[in-house]
């Protein structure tokens, strides 16, 4: 099977088109699917041009969704609802209350006459009806692991010079280990050795610069020297292309 890779492409419709034109998913004949490794929303402007499209494939069955923190977040803020969490600012900076607005075609001044028709709308999207449902943790093939920040850790809070180390049985983690693992830094944990012999974790959620400039000393994470392409190193290749600053999706195309 080809598989067509991206990750934290955050409403940004249009660079991810143009990312899977530039590597032929369109044009392809073969077997294939596109795999989104979390953060379909928050940040881009196209939240329902994103919402068609993944439904589109969904229909089809060309995709795999890998559900992110972002993902984590939209369902935060719908539990907390009634405690007022679309006044927190941790969701009006995330882009989550953007999210909402452009699916329901609401706004702020929508919430102060009447919150809970925002709610009952958003409830009613795609994204919260059949994408996010259809979410994975994780989907593993012969030779690769998709993800959206890391693998589930242990974590060591810098003891050793480590942040993290090798959890046992990481498969089978709770949820509340996956929801942890998707804000895992995963070039950071890589670094700690935190691997799967044998196949290599392709993950998003973190700038693709960190690792260049951190563990390659080839430029600064961010300014004009930043390298954002795909981070390669042992057990690991990483692909968040900072969307909302570079307006690039890296996209890989594997056969496994």
């Amino acid at each position: 099977m080809k598989y067509y890779v991206v990750s934290d492409v955050h409403g940004f419709y249009d660079e991810l088109i143009k990312s899977l034109e530039d590597k032929g998913f369109f044009t392809d004949t073969e077997d294939r699917k596109l795999i989104v490794c979390g953060d379909l929303f928050d940040r881009g402007k196209k939240a329902k041009e994103m919402q068609a499209f993944i439904m589109e494939l969904l229909a089809k069955d060309e995709v795999i969704l890998i559900k992110g923190n972002h993902e984590d977040l939209a369902l935060d803020l719908l539990k907390d609802w009634n405690r007022y969490s679309y006044m927190s600012s941790h969701h009006h900076t995330n882009g989550t209350l953007d999210t909402v607005f452009q699916l329901t075609e609401t706004s702020m001044f929508d919430i102060s006459l009447d919150p809970y028709y925002v709610k009952r709308e958003f409830l009613k999207t795609a994204y919260i009806q059949d994408i996010i449902p259809k979410m994975l943790d994780y989907y593993e093939t012969e030779h690769y692991i998709f993800v959206h920040g890391w693998i589930p850790s242990i974590k060591l809070y810098g003891e050793g010079g480590k942040d993290y180390a090798y959890l046992e049985g990481w498969r089978d983690a709770d949820e509340g280990m996956w929801n942890d693992a998707r804000w895992i830094n995963g070039m950071k944990a890589s670094h700690d050795a935190v691997i799967e012999k044998g196949k290599a974790i392709v993950c998003g959620h973190w700038h693709t610069s960190f690792g260049h400039a951190h563990y390659e000393k080839r430029g600064q994470e961010f300014g004009e020297d930043a390298d954002f392409t795909p981070y390669y190193a042992e057990g690991i290749i990483a692909i968040d292309a900072c969307t909302a600053y570079t307006k690039m999706v890296n996209c890989l195309v594997i056969e496994d």
